[in-house]
């Protein structure tokens, strides 16, 4: 029963080569999204995912935020790289935009005090599995897609721009779209110097 699932994880890839070409509807996009979000564990059950999922020109505004952000910061002679690398993410036909609710966070660290440390790193390895559940998904559905962090410095025009909650804090970007080439073969260290089995 574990073949099929572990099938679509060695299947899953990155894809920097996006066009907005329709490959499934938005309305599956949205029931993808909202079983993933539903079905991920979380510590504590605490249920701290937050995710905003930005179509078409919604998502284009997003990253037009990021190039423009980015502009003011790096040097001028050396931007046209990262202008061509964010327009690629623009590309695509949407972005999945993932958030931790910091209140959430905190309120466990309030009501369980001697985890206090770990709620904000539980906080991000359940948020890595959701990147994982829905990345892994919408490539079943024929989409490509990459996982960026240009948080912070995006956070909060971000939320300025949609209206979110000051308390969600931004920790990744799904951009996806249809692929426009297949990734080359990838390589992989050595199993036995990283898993041990113990009988």
């Amino acid at each position: 029963m574990s073949k099929q699932f572990l099938a679509a994880v060695k299947e899953r890839r990155t894809f920097y080569g996006l066009s907005k070409e329709t490959v499934v509807s938005n309305e599956r996009i949205q029931e993808i999204v909202n079983e993933a979000v539903k079905y991920t564990p979380s510590s504590f059950n605490s249920q701290s995912a937050r995710v905003v999922v930005l179509f078409g020109e919604q998502s284009d505004k997003l990253w037009n935020i990021t190039k423009e952000t980015l502009r003011k910061i790096v040097p001028a002679e050396s931007f046209a790289a990262t202008e061509e690398r964010v327009n690629g993410f623009g590309n695509g036909s949407g972005t999945v935009l993932f958030f931790e609710d910091q209140t959430v966070v905190e309120n466990l660290q309030e009501k369980f005090a001697a985890y206090a440390a770990n709620f904000p790193i539980w906080s991000n390895q359940s948020s890595g599995m959701l990147q994982f559940v829905i990345w892994t998904a919408l490539e079943q559905e024929g989409l490509g897609a990459s996982l960026q962090h240009y948080n912070p410095l995006i956070d909060e025009e971000v939320k300025a721009t949609w209206n979110l909650p000051s308390e969600w804090k931004l920790i990744a970007q799904l951009p996806f779209g249809k692929p426009t080439f297949t990734p080359g073969e990838k390589e992989f260290q050595p199993l036995e110097t990283r898993v041990k089995f113990f009988q």
